[in-house]
């Protein structure tokens, strides 16, 4: 799958976000839509390459996030320097369901463990609707990155017949060590004071 490159300016409101990125570079997938196998491998995701399969890990070099769950919650495994964002102002428990606007960075508690995110209340996860995490990667170049990635699930289900866990899209900025801002899509980058968009190529 190819990504889109989206070369982004900052104005000030995001500037006071973001420190330092004034010409932030931000990775966007393109609507995905890919349904998660209901698993105990789950589904891998390189981000970089954009290549998403159903496991094993082994058919995806350089895998970045791993959702995966056999029953009715889900859960991430980790590659090495990887995790998920949880809630502001949370140091324990699993990724946090982020709301639009959460800055995405090195200053936040990030999940290493498997946890499911369905067992604890206050990381907000929803049933049958649409989830966002933030997620942290070490690149192939070995660089620390930032991004986001949504997640359309299902209603809770029994082992087997669980529900449905759907990868709609990610972005990540392609700057190492940059935060990125939660958007549900670049498009609504501009309701959190991002400027135009200065050009758009496929990679």
């Amino acid at each position: 799958m190819k990504n889109l490159k989206l070369e982004m300016h900052f104005a000030a409101a995001a500037a006071l976000c973001v420190a330092g990125a004034a010409n932030a570079a931000i990775v966007y997938s393109g609507t995905l839509n890919f349904v998660c196998a209901v698993d105990i491998d789950g589904c891998y995701i390189n981000v970089e390459t954009g290549v998403l399969s159903n496991g094993p890990g082994s058919g995806v070099p350089g895998w970045d996030v791993n959702p995966y769950s056999s029953a009715g919650g889900m859960n991430f495994f980790n590659s090495t320097g990887g995790g998920q964002l949880r809630q502001p102002g949370q140091t324990t428990g699993p990724a946090g369901n982020l709301a639009v606007g959460t800055v995405i960075g090195s200053t936040g508690s990030f999940n290493t463990a498997t946890s499911n995110v369905y067992g604890n209340a206050a990381a907000g996860w929803q049933y049958s609707a649409i989830n966002m995490i933030g997620f942290r990667f070490v690149s192939a170049a070995g660089t620390t990155h930032y991004g986001w990635m949504r997640f359309a699930m299902g209603a809770p289900g029994s082992a087997g017949t669980a529900m449905t866990r759907t990868v709609v899209d990610y972005a990540y900025e392609s700057v190492a060590g940059a935060s990125i801002v939660a958007a549900p899509a670049p498009g609504a980058l501009a309701l959190l004071g991002v400027a135009g968009l200065a050009s758009r190529r496929r990679r």
